[in-house]
């Protein structure tokens, strides 16, 4: 005889409660289907979405949509086109484009997960569409390649300790650390989390050069040339942690408040964006300034030298070159002294 599956299964909650629902409660209008609606929900989110920062998305996506129905008492399997419809018309007033066709898309996905699973007889929400949202020129703050240097000059590196005479300097590893982050960013127009992500041996020697491996999204890796200036701040950084042999574990760590030695845990992309503002405030530039600002900023200082949108494409990893123009801003001192020609 073969293998016979069990045909007793634990309560899809139950197989939950461990998971959690992306930190949130399962929605009432999920829970009211049963068992085999909830663990289909539950495989939407676990089984469907691998990239993290999707599945929050995502969630909090489905959530406020569940919410919105439970208020107007809908049950899940008598959702139609124009209660998708309506939703997304009031989402539109509160919300902005690209947040409503995020919205649109999660729910719409979720409901062809749900109708494979014969949850739900239709997706209500095939036929609806979203807003028209088209970009040309993207929002990302830049630096100028001045401001960026001025930045990363105002990043204390020597920490000094004593008196008088007794003056005593070491190492600054918080200072070190932060230089080098931003300038892997920087030089490597790479993404926040790509860079939180790398390991040790993330960062190596291939030739005469120093390279380093992004992990990008989907489970890609990303290997570019690391930046001269960049790689002397890797170096400076991982020789004062100690981190120079250690290939295993992080790259980028958090300190320990109060001695500001090196711990063995990740930096998230909550602390990079926190240090950020607070790195930029002291060196009195613009607070709108994020983690996304170095990838803009390293791609338009190419552009301005000489650098091609092609190569740019590649050290980004883009898929398309219109999404690296997005980066580029070096049309806009053009604009304005065109616009500055209008002499009235």
């Amino acid at each position: 005889m073969g293998f016979q599956p069990s045909s007793r299964r634990l309560p899809a909650t139950v197989v939950a409660r461990p998971l959690g629902f992306c930190g949130q409660p399962f929605p009432k209008l999920i829970t009211d289907q049963g068992d085999d609606a909830v663990r289909r929900f539950l495989e939407f989110f676990t089984a469907n979405i691998r990239n993290l920062n999707t599945r929050l998305a995502y969630a909090r996506a489905v959530n406020r949509f569940c919410r919105w129905c439970e208020q107007r008492r809908c049950d899940l399997d008598l959702i139609e086109p124009v209660t998708v419809a309506a939703y997304i018309e009031e989402m539109q007033a509160t919300h902005s484009a690209p947040s409503v066709k995020q919205s649109l898309a999660a729910i719409r996905m979720l409901f062809d997960w749900l109708v494979i699973g014969q949850i739900v007889p239709h997706n209500p929400a095939a036929s609806v569409r979203g807003p028209r949202y088209v970009v040309k020129r993207g929002k990302t703050p830049v630096l100028s390649a001045e401001d960026a240097r001025r930045l990363l000059d105002s990043i204390s590196t020597v920490r000094r300790t004593g008196h008088g005479d007794n003056v005593a300097e070491a190492p600054d590893l918080a200072g070190l650390r932060d230089r080098a982050l931003i300038g892997v960013m920087v030089f490597s127009f790479a993404r926040v989390s790509a860079v939180v992500g790398m390991n040790g041996s993330d960062y190596y020697q291939n030739g005469k050069r120093s390279w380093i491996r992004l992990h990008e999204k989907g489970g890609k890796f990303h290997e570019v040339p690391v930046h001269h200036k960049a790689e002397s701040y890797l170096d400076d950084y991982l020789s004062a942690a100690g981190l120079s042999q250690d290939r295993a574990g992080p790259l980028f760590r958090t300190l320990k408040r109060r001695t500001g030695s090196i711990t063995s845990t990740r930096l998230s992309r909550s602390d990079v964006l926190r240090m950020i503002k607070r790195r930029v405030r002291r060196a009195g530039l613009s607070t709108t300034t994020c983690c996304h600002t170095f990838r803009a900023t390293g791609i338009t200082a190419c552009l301005q030298n000489g650098g091609t949108i092609e190569k740019a494409q590649a050290i980004a990893a883009h898929e398309s070159p219109r999404t690296t123009k997005l980066y580029d801003r070096t049309n806009d001192e053009l604009t304005l002294d065109e616009i500055e020609r209008i002499l009235i």
